[in-house]
């Protein structure tokens, strides 16, 4: 059999790296994959690891193979395979002493993972780093692949590739600990190896985070430490030199580490050497990759000693100086290595925590104010120097879309470091630095030889960055800057930004004093921006937008201008470049506005802006049912939507309410026509859902009409936007008797045909909008109006429903069953949920069992992990309010998890957090409680699927295995 085994494993790789034929390739990876999941896996790797003539491809594959089966599938192997896995491991990490190294860093993580397995004892006296010290000192003619073995050991404690009970791991790390002074002696040892130097870098650093018993003195003066700082002037062993430098400045500011005053020695030291590399930084002829290293290395100084650094000593200025030196360079992946000092610098400036060991607020106030006249010169020269790295090249126009957002990125970064500086500086002082670069920017402008728009865009980009910042009362600059922006020349990307700063200042423009006639003419450039490009239209409508919410009452008395300008919008033609989805923004500005008015004023003004939106769906309707079938949604739902934005933001309760039945018929002729379809129906529904959110109970002589259309709409098509729109209809008139018969009513009917088309995961999973929308409705539906829903026979049928569909693996059907379930058995205990605590009860007592099997199944691996929080909350809520019972279920579930997977403390442990649970832990407790306990289900496949198969959280029908039985 292993014969046969390995005869195709040779016939598979040469397949997948030679054969011409992409099917048969593709063919043998897949094998190949599913082979390393195989019992024969182990032995095959082994012997084709030892046989002499496997060539590179089979010796790479199956060293990968090994080293993942002793991370994953330990427990495959019986109690006594350790040694012989062991000795094996140690005879090829003897053979491939010298290569491929490939293949000797696989079968050291391999023998890492092996030592993160076992305890300590299986590798003898002192564990694996003892034995290792012990065989390099035996056989030095071996030392290369002994000192990377070395190296990998701490690297892999933090792997969570190898399936090790937490505890395990946690004790592995603490053998470590323990064995860090052999490890260290052993990399002192192999000092003066000259070809092993950088093996001997790369170990210390991986150690450093073990050495918790070597003081900082003791490091100041530690041979290894001396070599890597010295390392740091040698270009061949410059990368490893600022890996180790960078570990010891964390070593100084890590938790447990003492006193600042006590790392102050080691801290000295690697100041001194650090601040000794700023020239470097300026070297033209130095490596980039080795100016990345040493700015790398001052922005981890930067920020590890922020503390420190922003006590404003003359020291502390040269640190940030130099830290300067490296924000003035050219390349983004260099400069921008110092932004998140600069943002920590900036919080520990500004933040009273900083400052409380100065006791009295006099003091505070006082150090506060004499730090940051430290260093606002420092931050005005930051804002001078990034202000400038948003400019757009002159080649832009070549870039890829890649190479586009890329520049988009980099002017995103650079508006938060704008951002942090003003917190600092203030918005307006800020605006100042800025200002003047506005200045100097405009001035070539106007070079008539040769004018450049890209600076002025860029002083616009960065003053319109921190425009949130800029108090309204600010009268110097800002009157400049408006007065200028009408001024430049039309280039699309210098247009977009100007309109997007007319629409940052909004508030400004808002707040200067009327003589100063700023708005007109900004109107202007934003109309020219809707005519020039989709991009500045785009920029011009938000701009748009904006101004209109924040100067709105100063466009009521001119609103034939704005209804002009939304017309040509909205019609398409005029000659304006705005798409559909933009001038959206221009009927919210519209919108916004017409709120301003007085009731009568508003009715007219929203006659006026709907006219555009509902003619073109009455003219499509008067064309008959066939052309309303037939006309593509796009042309349909471009109208719809914008009716919702209007009714979203017109906020007239009464008027907008009479505007809905008004136009209720229209409304109504698309969801008879359309109901098949999807997306118009996503659209119809999330304007009615708007126009309820909005008119409330004014709303109360259409919301009969829609809840029949509604519900007899939702039998025939099953469209899930009829529960959303519905849940929405609850959260305003549940609580209203009136509508009690209408809700009851629309309750039954929704609710009655969602449970026949989720009758099980299959079912859940092929409609997880259905399942999502349904049971938001439910819970809604506790919440608003419990006394329709609760005492009914559909809530029975929609907990069966839920239990069916608790697995689903669509994330927000998920979130939205596990809500309900926890609303449900919340609701006992909420201030108006005692009447349903017997009723609620006897539902939950006779599904308790398989409800609470199916949680501990979603906890221990049906379920993501990234689920954990919701299924705790569950499982905290269910536990709160059964207390005993829910003990005795959990015990039953966790029983039938096999002693392969769980071991009787695990059990134990698990059945602990349920009953503390119960008795009153926070939910933050029991999710990382419940988290260890969750990973030790799912450390690998076979264990979760033995965990699974113990549980079958789908079987609803699940009856309890005797205990011998599993």
């Amino acid at each position: 059999m292993e014969a046969q085994a390995t005869a195709t494993v040779k016939e598979a790789l040469a397949a997948l790296y030679h054969h011409p034929d992409d099917s048969i390739r593709t063919a043998a990876d897949r094998w190949l994959q599913e082979f390393q999941h195989t019992l024969d896996a182990w032995q095959v790797a082994d012997s084709l690891l030892h046989d002499e003539s496997s060539n590179l491809e089979i010796l790479i594959f199956c060293s990968q193979t090994l080293r993942s089966k002793v991370q994953r599938d330990f427990e495959e192997l019986p109690s006594g395979a350790f040694r012989s896995l062991q000795d094996s491991l140690y005879v090829l990490l003897k053979k491939f002493n010298k290569g491929p190294p490939k293949v000797r860093t696989q079968i050291c993580i391999a023998i890492a993972a092996l030592a993160v397995h076992v305890p300590v004892e299986d590798w003898g006296a002192g564990g694996i780093v003892n034995w290792l010290s012990d065989e390099m000192k035996a056989h030095p003619e071996f030392i290369t692949g002994f000192l990377e073995l070395l190296i990998v050991l701490p690297q892999e404690t933090s792997s969570y590739k190898i399936a090790a009970r937490p505890e395990r791991r946690r004790q592995f790390e603490s053998d470590l600990s323990a064995s860090a002074n052999v490890a260290i002696s052993l990399l002192t040892a192999c000092m003066g190896i000259d070809q092993l130097k950088e093996q001997v870098l790369e170990g210390f650093s991986s150690w450093l985070r073990f050495c918790h018993g070597i003081s900082a003195s003791e490091l100041a003066s530690h041979s290894l430490v001396h070599m890597a700082l010295s390392s740091l002037n040698s270009d061949q062993f410059l990368e490893a030199a600022v890996n180790v430098t960078s570990e010891l400045i964390h070593v100084t500011v890590s938790h447990g580490s003492g006193t600042t005053a006590e790392q102050m020695p080691l801290i000295q030291i690697l100041v001194s050497h650090i601040m000794g590399l700023k020239e470097q930084l300026k070297d033209p002829s130095k490596d980039e990759e080795d100016v990345k290293a040493i700015a790398r290395l001052y922005a981890d100084m930067g920020e590890s000693y922020v503390d420190l650094i922003a006590k404003g000593s003359d020291d502390s200025i040269q640190i940030v100086n130099a830290l300067l030196e490296v924000t003035s360079h050219l390349e983004f992946d260099i400069y921008s290595m110092t932004f998140n000092f600069w943002h920590r610098l900036k919080r520990n400036l500004i933040r009273r925590e900083s400052y409380v060991s100065y006791g009295s607020e006099a003091a505070i106030e006082a150090e506060r104010n004499r730090r940051l006249q430290i260093f606002r010169p420092k931050f005005e020269t930051l804002v001078s120097l990034v202000s400038s790295r948003v400019e757009y090249p002159e080649d832009y126009h070549t870039f890829s879309e890649e190479d586009r957002r890329d520049f988009r990125h980099v002017r995103y970064a650079v508006s938060d470091v704008l951002l942090d500086a003003t917190d600092v500086l203030g918005g307006d002082l800020t605006l100042t630095v800025l200002s003047t670069k506005l200045a100097q920017a405009y001035g070539s402008c106007n070079n008539e030889q040769n004018p450049k728009w890209q600076p002025v865009e860029a002083a616009l980009f960065c003053i319109q960055a921190i425009a949130k910042s800029v108090s309204i009362e600010e009268r110097e600059i800002l009157p400049q800057v408006m007065a200028l922006l009408p001024c430049l020349p039309h280039h699309e990307q210098l247009l977009q930004t100007v309109c997007s700063t007319i629409g940052s200042f909004s508030k400004w423009i808002d707040a200067a004093p009327a003589e100063l006639s700023i708005l007109p003419p900004l109107v202007d450039v934003l109309n020219k921006g809707m005519s020039t490009s989709e991009d500045t239209a785009a920029a011009a409508s938000m701009a748009f937008k904006y101004i209109c919410e924040d100067c709105r009452r100063k466009f009521s008395g001119s609103l034939d201008g704005l209804f002009q300008i939304y017309h040509i919008a909205i019609s398409g033609v005029g000659g304006y470049k705005v798409s559909s989805e933009d001038s959206l923004h221009l009927v919210e500005a519209l919108s916004v506005v017409i709120t301003t008015l007085p009731p009568e004023s508003a009715r007219t003004a929203l006659e006026l802006i709907c006219q555009p939106v509902i003619n073109p769906l009455q003219e499509l309707i008067q064309q008959g049912d066939q052309v309303l079938q037939q006309v593509p949604a796009r042309q349909l739902t471009v109208h719809i939507d914008r009716l919702s934005s209007i009714f979203s933001n017109v906020k007239h309760p009464e008027v907008v309410a009479e505007a809905v039945y008004r136009y209720w018929p229209t409304l109504k002729s698309i969801f008879d026509h359309r109901a098949w379809d999807t997306r118009t129906m996503e659209s119809v529904c999330r304007s009615c859902k708007f126009a309820v959110r909005t008119c409330g109970r004014a709303m109360a002589m259409t919301i009969g009409a829609m809840l029949e259309e509604i519900q007899t709409l939702y039998q025939q098509h099953k469209q899930s936007c009829f529960l959303y729109l519905s849940s929405e209809v609850i959260k305003i008139f549940g609580s209203d008797p009136s509508c009690a018969e209408y809700l009851t009513s629309l309750i039954q009917i929704l609710f009655s045909h969602t449970v026949q088309l989720l009758r099980t995961i299959q079912d859940f999973t092929a409609r997880p909008d259905i399942a999502d929308d349904c049971y938001l409705l439910a819970s809604r539906c506790i919440r608003y109006c419990p006394n329709l829903f609760v005492p009914t026979e559909m809530f029975q049928r929609l907990i069966d429903c839920a239990m069916a569909g608790i697995t689903i693996q669509h994330r927000e059907a998920c979130k939205s069953i596990l809500s309900f379930l926890s609303d449900v058995f919340d609701l006992p205990n909420s201030s108006d949920g005692g009447n349903y605590r017997e009723f609620i009860n006897t539902i939950v007592l006779q599904r308790g069992a398989t409800l609470t099997r199916i949680m501990i199944a979603a906890l221990t691996g049906a379920l993501p992990s990234g689920r954990l929080e919701e299924v705790s909350y569950v499982l905290l809520s269910l536990s709160r309010a059964f207390g005993e019972n829910m003990l005795n279920w959990a015990r039953e579930s966790i029983n039938l998890i096999p002693p392969q997977a769980l071991t009787d403390a695990e059990r134990l442990r698990f059945l602990n957090i349920i009953s503390d649970a119960a008795s009153g832990s926070s939910l933050h407790t029991v999710t990382d409680r419940f988290g260890e306990i969750s990973d030790v289900c799912r450390r690998n496949k076979t264990v979760q699927d033995l965990v699974q198969s113990a549980l079958r959280p789908h079987d609803l029908t699940f009856t309890v295995v005797p205990q011998q039985l599993s």
